[in-house]
């Protein structure tokens, strides 16, 4: 029967065996996720790296941060610290977030991250109290370049009971216990109550979920791409079935640099299209303004 050492290490074989990259790093926190996912890589990939981020948020960091390289250069990764700044707007978690994945990206190959089944069904509960639409609920990707995360099917339980089996000593961060964070409620109070009313299975229904609207996401994202030429002009997206004009005008407004569009920015320009009574423009992020005049859109900047 396979172990949790197993379990582990063929998820990462089939990743590596589709990705072939030409080179691979892994992102090590300290806990039991990425130690496990390193330790797997260290045997599977000659030369492989690994990088630990301190991000300086709690006593003693610089400590966990040098035991957890230490331990990956004993599974026989190229380790090193890289040690961030936390600031900016967003919040604190989004602003480590933004901090740590600058710091991780690579020069060449892929990084793989710790993610697993447990943490995409967090994701897309957090997607879905959000309301942002299907993307939001659409998880997290297996291979989004330049990183990866072939855990994605495998459970925290899983990659505690490998470190465990392989004699791995997981650093516990007290963030993880701290109910401040809405993603440390989810996992401690929601999903352990979900389990139990719906009688198990719940994290990997939501994996599958979030599967399946990726496929169909992509699958309209390709069909919206056929009219990302001229899509300002109202006339050839106005018939469009909703689902696919709205995301039409969401590739036209990312190439016209109109950053963080929310499902809500998303309506207002397509009521320009699809509910035009003559009404004024629609102020987005970035300090732009659409507007509709003489048949099309046009982005301009906000006066």
């Amino acid at each position: 029967m396979n172990g949790p050492v197993a379990e582990v290490r063929t998820a990462v074989r089939r990743f590596l065996d589709d990705v072939r990259p030409d080179a691979v790093t892994v992102a090590v926190s300290g806990g039991a996720d990425s130690l496990a996912l390193a330790a797997c890589v260290a045997r599977l990939v000659p030369g492989a790296s690994a990088v630990v981020v301190d991000h300086q948020l709690q006593p003693g960091s610089a400590e966990v941060a040098t035991r957890a390289a230490r331990q990956c250069a004993e599974f026989g990764l190229v380790a090193r610290v890289e040690t961030v700044t936390v600031d900016g707007a967003g919040g604190p978690e989004a602003a480590a977030r933004k901090a740590r994945y600058a710091a991780l990206r690579p020069a060449e190959g892929v990084v793989l991250l710790g993610h697993t089944l447990d943490d995409q069904a967090e994701t897309v509960l957090l997607g879905l109290g959000r309301g942002s639409g299907p993307r939001s609920i659409a998880g997290m990707r297996a291979y989004d370049p330049p990183w990866g995360r072939p855990l994605l099917g495998v459970s925290r339980a899983v990659t505690r009971a490998a470190c465990v089996e392989q004699g791995i000593e997981a650093w516990e961060d007290p963030h993880n216990d701290d109910p401040s964070f809405t993603r440390v409620r989810l996992r401690n109070e929601v999903l352990p109550l979900l389990e139990n009313v719906l009688q198990g299975g719940v994290a990997s229904s939501l994996a599958r979920t979030a599967a399946q609207l990726r496929e169909d996401c992509d699958a309209l994202d390709s069909l919206a791409e056929a009219f990302a030429g001229d899509c300002c002009a109202v006339d050839d997206i106005d018939e469009l079935p909703v689902a696919l004009r709205r995301r039409v005008l969401r590739s036209w407004l990312i190439g016209e640099g109109v950053p963080e569009l929310s499902d809500s920015h998303l309506r207002r320009v397509d009521a320009l299209v699809s509910e035009w009574r003559g009404q004024g423009g629609v102020w987005l992020p970035g300090g732009f303004v659409v507007r509709r005049a003489h048949g099309r859109l046009v982005v301009e900047p906000q006066s």
